[in-house]
């Protein structure tokens, strides 16, 4: 039977998974868009930082986040500045952790489907006359799906099940920052099983089903997800 606790954890993670997965889906599109057509020689470094959070330990990126997020850091130093605080320890410091850590389980399978697109059906819009905004809508946008349903899913998905930077980056602050992963290592730490075993199931269950709506859509897409990128190893 889940608590109050755990209620209130499970709805903080999929707010955050929400609404981190929609600021990834808008800052991702350019980023992936640019990776996927420029030549410049600065493309591998920007590739490379963009899939970073897949090697680097959490608690590494949690530790920098944090430092850059303190009183005396750069970005708390600008919060502060502004009068919006400190974010560390804030569930907007979670989401900022969060969109920096899931970002290459979204730039990827856009960029993948950016890329398998080509030239051919861009040069054929231009020469009817679309700008590039134009091009961007009718031809981008419906051609890359695949790619944007995948990136959607593993982007929630990722977020869901973070421990290692949210519990650097946040905490454990009950309705604010206390996530279902740290929710879950509370429990254990308490000798909670029951309760542990629980909230578990849950998020079995939930994982299980994101899995099954990504392999429904890349069996849609055909020959296995065209357009999208491999899942991604995930590091808690």
């Amino acid at each position: 039977m889940l608590t109050d606790a755990d209620l209130s954890a499970l709805w903080l993670t999929l707010r955050l998974a929400t609404v981190v997965t929609l600021m990834l889906l808008v800052i991702g599109t350019p980023i992936a868009w640019w990776l996927a057509r420029t030549r410049s020689w600065l493309r591998g470094p920007v590739g490379a930082v963009v899939a970073l959070p897949l090697v680097l330990p959490p608690t590494v990126l949690g530790f920098y986040l944090l430092i850059a997020l303190g009183p005396n850091g750069p970005v708390g130093g600008l919060t502060q500045a502004l009068g919006l605080g400190t974010l560390a320890f804030t569930f907007w410091g979670l989401v900022l952790a969060s969109v920096i850590y899931s970002l290459p389980f979204v730039v990827q399978p856009l960029q993948n489907a950016m890329e398998a697109i080509g030239e051919r059906p861009l040069e054929v819009a231009a020469t009817l006359g679309a700008g590039p905004w134009d091009r961007f809508f009718t031809v981008i946008l419906p051609l890359a799906r695949p790619g944007y349903l995948t990136a959607i899913v593993l982007g929630f998905a990722h977020t869901v099940g973070e421990f290692g930077v949210v519990l650097m980056i946040g905490g454990n602050i009950p309705e604010e920052t206390r996530v279902v992963s740290v929710q879950i290592y509370d429990h254990v730490e308490a000798l909670a099983y029951g309760q542990a075993h629980g909230l578990s199931a849950v998020m079995v269950v939930l994982s299980f089903a994101v899995l099954l709506v990504l392999y429904g859509f890349r069996r849609r897409a055909g020959l296995w997800g065209a357009g999208a990128a491999p899942v991604p190893e995930h590091r808690s």
